[in-house]
């Protein structure tokens, strides 16, 4: 008797993203804008570009990262701009490299304005189900080497996807728990669906997969804080926006306030009397949490010194109550946080809208993966987000477009998208991912740049909207801006060069008002600039004939000149690196044939199969000493083997 074949759904695609949150999102709109079928698959059409943590974008260094995104043609800048609630420039009593945007968002505006983009974005279709399968085929490539391919994907319903190329952005969803106290509950954030059956296929396929860990504070009734017990903290007067597209005079709005309160010795001491019930301290999670984000449980433990915390009490949107404590991320059980939460100033008759909890998940060791985020030994495979072992929204959203774009320029037969530590933020992000052993969920800060004084957020157009431009991403209107606005800006600073200014009465005047010290003698412009309590706006009453410029074109004018000896040494220190970057190193270079090369440098350079001498210097357990054995081997070899490119 004939088997009876059962029916299932069969399509075909160029990409299928698997993961609608931050990094899903850029990814899939990326791809679909270069014009490629492209499918996204959430476990929920109402979770898409969701805010399960903290209800802002941006903040120190992360506002970087969302400069970048615009400036290579993505979507993050644009949707916050449509729907912050309060904006601000961090760090503004510090020098420009350290300047970071910060907003608060409206949660669920945030979710509907992404959700609209995609929806109305050609060649782009929304599904809802859940991927549980990764389907590949076994190739060979000219060498002879076999390598996995992929050709589609599975959901749990049976249905099959054929593709050419797979974005995996699942976030913190793979076999997903969370934790309150004793209570745990096997969802993912907010209480929605897990993905209980790709970890399976992904190890299956010889994926090497780590348990990682993160958490999130109570969510609190508005009607039940006592403001009157905290300090009011407001937004900006003037808003700057984060995308380079858009209008200032749009983003000045009515904005909302967040407030500042602490915790107290009370608040420990209820910590400390209930560590055995928090999971945490009791051995029941499994996942490492990120060291740069902790719990008030390790703040107490940690920092025993420390009599107070600063705790956030923010906004989550315009047509909500609810208000999310900052700073004060719990897996402590729910009659612990009612006690504890109280203790703060404020807080003391709160009511809690939604419980905090720590949430458990699966994601990669991301050595396994090359620079352009696809990974080494299954060809077509690329991943983004939280999925690589990162934390947070922009962290995410910059690993989605990079994997979106390479996905995208591996089909079309393109050169891919790599980004070195000199060029961005993105660059350093991962780079540090794919090079350096990770033991925790990884986290950007302005002290991983080491060119940061070039990497400002306020240039980020200058220097990779040119990439968004070849790429496809950024317009041909837009691009012709960027070369006008160099052009302006270069001209500017030689203009002011030449502008000689006299020790007169009007400007001894207003140097007196700025506190500024007399002239003896004629100078020019440019060295007044360089005063610090000086700037190139507040000489305009002495610069008389200056041009009408741009904001933006004053601010490059004003940093470049003020900042030239350092931004000149800092090129320097670049040259230096790229010399390093661009001694390549071929794929299938065998380091067994490199003598005096030590044991643990060679099972890393296996393991990481850096692309340059650069990134191979970079690898933990790869001394100096084994760079100079293996330049000295690659010059020796270069005739013969052919090892450099």
């Amino acid at each position: 008797m004939e088997e009876k074949k059962i029916p299932y759904v069969e399509e075909e695609y160029d990409v299928v993203v698997v993961g609608a949150g931050h990094a899903g999102c850029e990814a899939a709109l990326a791809c679909a804008r270069l014009g490629l079928e492209t499918i996204i698959f959430t476990v929920s059409v109402d979770s898409i570009a969701m805010m399960p943590c903290n209800p802002n974008i941006g903040g120190s260094s992360k506002g970087h990262l969302v400069r970048e995104i615009d400036a290579l043609g993505g979507e993050m800048g644009k949707n916050i701009d449509k729907t912050f609630i309060q904006s601000k420039m961090l760090n503004k009593s510090k020098g420009p490299a350290v300047h970071s945007l910060r907003a608060q968002a409206d949660k669920m505006n945030y979710s509907m304005e992404m959700r609209k983009t995609l929806q109305n974005t050609d060649h782009l279709t929304i599904r809802q189900a859940e991927v549980s399968e990764i389907i590949t085929e076994t190739t060979a490539l000219e060498n002879g080497k076999e390598i996995q391919k992929m050709t589609g994907v599975k959901t749990f319903s049976g249905a099959v996807y054929h593709c050419k190329a797979v974005v995996l952005c699942t976030g913190t969803y793979l076999c997903a728990r969370c934790l309150t106290g004793e209570m745990i509950t096997y969802t993912g954030p907010n209480g929605l669906q897990a993905a209980n059956h790709l970890t399976d296929s992904l190890k299956e396929h010889g994926i090497e997969m780590f348990r990682f860990k993160t958490g999130t504070p109570a969510r609190i009734d508005k009607r039940s804080v006592d403001f009157s017990k905290m300090q009011e903290q407001k937004g900006d007067e003037r808003v700057v926006p984060f995308s380079f597209t858009t209008n200032p005079e749009d983003v000045q709005i009515d904005q909302v306030s967040c407030w500042l309160t602490y915790t107290n010795e009370k608040t420990h001491e209820i910590i400390r009397n209930n560590l055995d019930r928090s999971p945490i301290y009791a051995g029941i999670i499994e996942g490492t949490g990120p060291r740069y984000c902790p719990s008030i449980e390790d703040k107490v433990v940690k920092f025993a010194d420390k009599d107070r915390h600063q705790i956030f009490i923010e906004p989550e949107g315009i047509n909500t109550n609810e208000m999310y404590v900052g700073g004060m991320s719990s897996s402590l059980p729910e009659d612990v946080q009612h006690e504890m939460y109280r203790t703060l100033p404020g807080l003391e008759h709160v009511k809690i809208v939604r419980n905090a909890y720590a949430i458990e998940y699966d994601c990669i060791n991301p050595n396994q993966l090359y620079a352009t985020l696809e990974f080494k030994n299954i060809k077509g495979l690329f991943s983004g987000g939280q999925f690589n072992g990162s934390s947070g929204y922009e962290e995410a959203a910059c690993q989605g477009l990079v994997a979106g774009i390479n996905a995208a320029m591996s089909i079309l037969g393109k050169e891919p998208l790599i980004l070195d530590r000199s060029e961005a933020y993105i660059g350093v992000l991962i780079d540090d991912l794919v090079t350096k052993e990770n033991h925790e969920p990884y986290r950007m800060m302005t002290s991983r740049a080491e060119y940061r004084l070039l990497l400002r957020q306020d240039n980020a157009d200058l220097r990779l909207s040119k990439k968004g431009y070849e790429i496809g991403l950024i317009s041909q209107e837009r691009y012709d801006w960027i070369c006008q606005k160099e052009v302006l800006i270069q001209n500017e600073i030689e203009r002011v060069a030449g502008v000689k200014i006299g020790a007169n009465k009007e400007v001894q005047a207003l140097l007196e008002s700025y506190g500024s010290i007399p002239l003896n003698t004629g100078t020019t412009l440019t060295e007044l600039i360089r005063r610090p309590e000086l700037d190139y706006e507040k000489l305009a009453p002495i610069d008389k004939e200056r041009p009408e410029l741009p904001y933006d074109v004053v601010e490059q004018v004003n940093i470049n000149i003020k900042y030239d000896g350092y931004i000149v040494r800092q090129i320097k220190q670049v040259e230096h690196y790229k010399k390093l970057e661009n001694k390549k190193i071929a794929e299938d270079f065998d380091y067994d044939e490199v003598p005096s090369l030590r044991i643990e440098a060679r099972q890393k350079l296996k393991l990481y199969r850096p692309l340059s001498i650069g990134q191979a210097s970079r690898i933990s357990g790869v001394s100096p000493a084994d760079i100079s054995v293996l330049l000295v081997y690659m010059e020796q070899m270069k005739y013969h083997k052919g090892n450099i490119k």
